[in-house]
């Protein structure tokens, strides 16, 4: 059974995504989360991949050994900047002698250490095309990202949306959202691609607040913005860990509520590779 299965039925799927530690101590600790979030039934569990395929090892390592000694549903991040076909070709090998058959389409960034970086001229240049080029192999199940705010790189809404039904024409299974604050943008975002004849399911991203600093630094990545009652939050909460841990269970809670409340298909929670809040946040929801 692949991903896509999961969103065919009734109830509404929850996921967790999680990235490759640095060390050895993270990757105990991360296996510790793993496992404490496992006794919650997730659909899926994913695993990231660092920009420009710097954690491409780890990841594909990372995400066969939650498949076969963990025994969830997995899916692996791939980005597609600075790989040519032949290197995806591989790392799909890999993950199919691993018992893994879900993957996460993505353009993704350039390494971030190299400032002079060109992708190779036979690579991928976007992830439409990576999702036309793992669709050729049956045996996968395609998911792809969006962005409810539009992504950064993209000049308007319109265009975002054109090039997010190419990905779903290509051979998408469904998508999954980056994180927002405001329901209400996604949800005039999810009716605006459905009005462009988008039909698989796409499933919000929800991130819980862990630290001010951390968030406003991936917010602004990734183009998200803060509802003013949020903002006022943040400027409250800052210095405050517990404060700030409170405020980002209680957000995220209210907003997975009115999602569920909405029929989304699922929730997927980015966990930071930590169990407590999205445990309280589960626990908030379906007790």
């Amino acid at each position: 059974m692949g991903i896509a299965d999961l969103y065919r039925r009734s109830e509404p799927v929850i996921s967790f995504e999680f990235f490759p530690p640095k060390t050895d101590a993270g990757y105990r600790a991360l296996f510790r989360t793993i496992e404490d979030l496992k006794q919650l039934r997730p659909g899926f569990v994913s695993v990231t991949m660092g920009a420009g395929g710097s954690t491409r090892e780890k990841t594909v390592d990372l995400t066969i050994e939650i498949t076969r000694t963990i025994g969830l549903l997995t899916m692996c991040h791939l980005p597609c900047t600075g790989f040519r076909p032949n290197e995806v070709g591989a790392i799909l090998d890999r993950l199919e002698e691993g018992g893994v058959h879900d993957v996460l389409a993505l353009r993704g960034d350039p390494p971030r250490d190299d400032p002079d970086f060109r992708p190779p001229p036979d690579g991928f240049r976007y992830a439409n095309e990576l999702v036309e080029y793992v669709a050729r192999r049956s045996r996968f199940t395609i998911g792809a990202a969006c962005s409810p705010e539009v992504h950064p790189e993209a000049p308007d809404a319109e265009t975002d949306l054109v090039n997010l039904k190419r990905k779903v024409d290509a051979g998408a299974h469904f998508l999954v959202s980056n994180f927002f604050f405001d329901n209400q943008k996604f949800f005039d975002f999810l009716a605006r691609a459905r009005a462009i004849g988008i039909r698989v399911p796409i499933v919000p991203g929800i991130m819980p607040i862990a630290t001010v600093e951390g968030i406003r630094r991936m917010a602004g990545v990734n183009g998200t913005s803060f509802p003013p009652e949020l903002e006022a939050e943040l400027v409250r909460v800052e210095g405050d860990d517990e404060a700030t841990y409170a405020l980002g269970v209680r957000w995220a809670t209210e907003q997975c509520r009115e999602l569920l409340e909405r029929g989304v298909d699922g929730i997927h929670l980015y966990t930071l590779n930590r169990s407590p809040a999205s445990r309280e946040i589960h626990r908030n929801l379906f007790g």
